[in-house]
């Protein structure tokens, strides 16, 4: 095995379509394994990839694991994933979060039984034990917030996570508008609220901040062009502090009031500015 992906987060945040997406890619799949058998089912993975001849057409060298808060010890994770990279696995966590309101809504209309429940325990005390359970594994890789987007919009995220490489940071740039709700996966907020809005302007209301319309405005104000030579400049000088901290991933979110002009045109300048020298992916969370 080259390369395994783990799955992990809380119920209702949407791990199925998230492993779905990866069997898509091209991935080994398996769901909802205890986390004390990790290390034996990457062997056994491992072993019968090596072994396999021309007749057996599965290959071994990408996994995708799915692991949940009903997983045998699951505070071992973190132990186990270490023994698996000393190992020479490349070994990547998707943790995927959503918000309270958006995971009751989502039990609600599937009239599912959210798995820690109890019949002395509401839906909303189940959803936070589980996450105090989970505690710090989205610490361990990506965080993905999917309070707000749709199953398509994540298979999509899901795909362009693991086409980059694991190995390095990869700085993330999301575009939201706060009348949704902040970003529950990102590590910095811009708020860019206070500056020109095109949404005022009848021609550029239908439009985003991906035609060239609503660039040309935003570049004709001087203070749009100041404050992201401000948070160009922060990124730039702080960057490497994170890099050295080993992190996988930084996610820097630029929010407006609904995500769809100056977010979007400032994610798309930023980058634009740092995609030469650093891994970067983009996502614009309003966008359709």
């Amino acid at each position: 095995m080259k390369q395994l992906i783990i799955v992990t987060g809380l119920s209702g945040s949407g791990k199925s379509i998230a492993l779905h997406a990866l069997e898509d890619s091209g991935y080994y799949c398996v769901d909802n394994l205890p986390a004390t058998m990790l290390p034996q089912i990457a062997e056994h993975l491992q072993s019968e990839n090596n072994r396999q001849d021309d007749s057996n057409t599965t290959n071994y060298d990408r996994v995708a694991i799915s692991i949940d808060s009903r997983s045998v010890a699951i505070e071992t994770l973190p132990a186990h994933i270490e023994q698996l990279k000393s190992q020479g696995i490349t070994t990547q966590v998707l943790f995927l979060e959503s918000n309270v309101e958006t995971l009751v809504k989502r039990f609600s209309e599937t009239r599912r039984k959210h798995p820690l429940s109890k019949d002395t325990t509401t839906l909303a005390e189940s959803i936070a034990v589980e996450r105090e359970l989970l505690g710090d594994l989205g610490k361990l890789g990506h965080v993905i917030d999917t309070s707000y987007i749709s199953a398509n919009k994540l298979r999509a995220w899901i795909k362009d996570a693991v086409a980059h490489e694991s190995s390095g940071l990869t700085l993330l740039f999301t575009s939201f508008g706060f009348k949704h709700g902040i970003p529950l996966d990102a590590d910095f907020v811009f708020d860019i609220r206070c500056l020109p809005n095109p949404h005022y302007d009848l021609k550029l209301r239908d439009l985003t901040g991906l035609d060239a319309e609503v660039q040309t405005f935003l570049e004709g104000q001087a203070n749009a062009q100041d404050m992201l030579n401000d948070i160009k400049n922060y990124i730039e000088k702080w960057l490497p502090s994170f890099i050295s901290d080993n992190r996988s991933y930084l996610t820097v979110a630029i929010g407006c009031t609904g995500g769809q002009h100056r977010s979007v045109y400032f994610v798309e300048q930023l980058t634009k500015y740092f995609a030469p020298n650093q891994k970067v992916l983009t996502r614009h969370r309003e966008l359709k």
